[in-house]
């Protein structure tokens, strides 16, 4: 009897052990999911990077604004230009595919991206007065690095989370996260060091990026500075069907310039 219990056990520490080593292992193919770009006769930018070369979908347009975008997990960010050509129609619009997604070089990981984020700031930085930096759920650790790191104009945040660590970590309870993961994304690091005005805007029916990681993310910007906008009757992916979320985007476009 006792030996029965001991093989089991062992058997249930192998099989523990072996499932662990498997996300260890593919750990980056959890997080990344690369799409094509659908938008295949949109203008593009190409900038260089240390794997070869970043691909960035634009819609050009003359003038002082402009918009970057980071787009989440497993986003094609070109299907957004319909959407955001609305919603920020005089701005001009970069929307960036990370590293192994559609015509981006190099394999995706957190400082690399962030490498990429910063690099396409300063690429467009100079030809527009008005920089909005918009990040969608992965997108918005992004965004807030890059928020952090350079004078922006807006930083927006769509469903964003405190860390992608405390989201791991309640995803696997019983995985040794802290000590497993690769790119941990903790947002709430780079908050502090934003000084631009700041929206968070979360889905009413998450069930991915709970209400709790979002608003422990807003209270690490500095008082006053950042808000919270909430669209009612809508989930994670869900959300850009609002017209309560197009209506928060308008809103936070940049200002018209005076005469």
């Amino acid at each position: 009897m006792a030996r029965g219990i001991f093989w089991f056990a062992g058997l249930i520490l192998v099989i523990y052990l072996l499932f662990t080593a498997i996300l260890f292992v593919f750990q980056r193919s959890l997080i990344y999911l690369p799409q094509p770009r659908a938008a295949s006769e949109a203008a593009a930018l190409r900038l260089p990077n240390d794997a070869g070369e970043l691909m960035v979908t634009l819609r050009p347009h003359d003038g002082p604004n402009a918009l970057i975008y980071f787009g989440g997990n497993a986003e094609d960010v070109s299907l957004n230009l319909p959407d955001f050509a609305e919603s920020f129609p005089d701005h001009a619009l970069y929307l960036m595919h990370y590293r192994g997604f559609a015509g981006s070089d190099g394999s995706p990981g957190e400082i690399a991206i962030r490498q990429d984020a910063l690099s396409l700031f300063d690429a467009i930085a100079g030809d527009h007065r008005c920089v909005l930096v918009m990040g969608r759920s992965l997108g918005s650790a992004i965004a807030t690095h890059v928020a952090a790191q350079r004078e922006v104009s807006r930083l927006i945040l769509i469903t964003p989370f405190n860390s992608l660590e405390e989201l791991a970590a309640r995803q696997f309870p019983f995985i040794p996260v802290h000590w497993l993961l690769r790119d941990r994304y903790h947002t709430w690091r780079d908050a502090p060091g934003v000084a631009a005005p700041t929206l968070l805007v979360a889905a009413e029916n998450d069930r991915i990026v709970p209400r709790q990681s979002t608003e422990a993310l807003l209270g690490r910007f500095s008082d006053g500075l950042a808000s919270l906008a909430v669209i009612p009757d809508r989930g994670h992916n869900t959300l850009h069907m609002s017209d309560a979320y197009a209506e928060v985007l308008a809103r936070a476009r940049c200002p018209e310039e005076e005469d």
